[in-house]
């Protein structure tokens, strides 16, 4: 199945993605994850910031920004560059979305994380 990305002219290999040639590690997966958490808002640091915040977790701006670029450039993500801002000395700042393949692909792993935790005997977690 093939989907037609209007906004990027290019034609996205959705099934090609979903079957595994192109996988997420966890970090990928949690990246994408936030951006489409984020909507509009989605950019490097707002991603550090929610990282800490929904995960507790403190991750290095640079490994993020090396994520965006690779989830964009596997179509899971686009980007844009927006106005300039006195506040950050005249610079655009280059915001990110999650694309329909995307979507496709978390929708994907969501299902495919239901099936093995259904199939998980109920266990009995104990604090030691």
């Amino acid at each position: 199945m093939f989907y037609k990305v209007f906004t990027n002219h290019y034609i996205c290999f959705t099934k090609h993605i979903i079957m595994g040639k192109s996988s997420l590690g966890e970090f990928e997966e949690l990246t994408l994850t936030l951006v489409g958490i984020l909507g509009d808002e989605a950019y490097g640091l707002a991603v550090v910031n929610e990282f800490k915040s929904k995960m507790d977790r403190d991750v290095n701006l640079s490994a993020v920004h090396v994520t965006l670029y690779r989830l964009e450039d596997k179509g899971l993500i686009r980007s844009e560059m927006r106005g300039a801002t006195a506040s950050r000395g005249g610079r655009r700042k280059r915001y990110f979305t999650i694309s329909n393949a995307g979507i496709e692909v978390l929708q994907h792993l969501k299902e495919q994380r239901s099936k093995l935790w259904n199939l998980m005997p109920q266990l009995k977690f104990s604090i030691a």
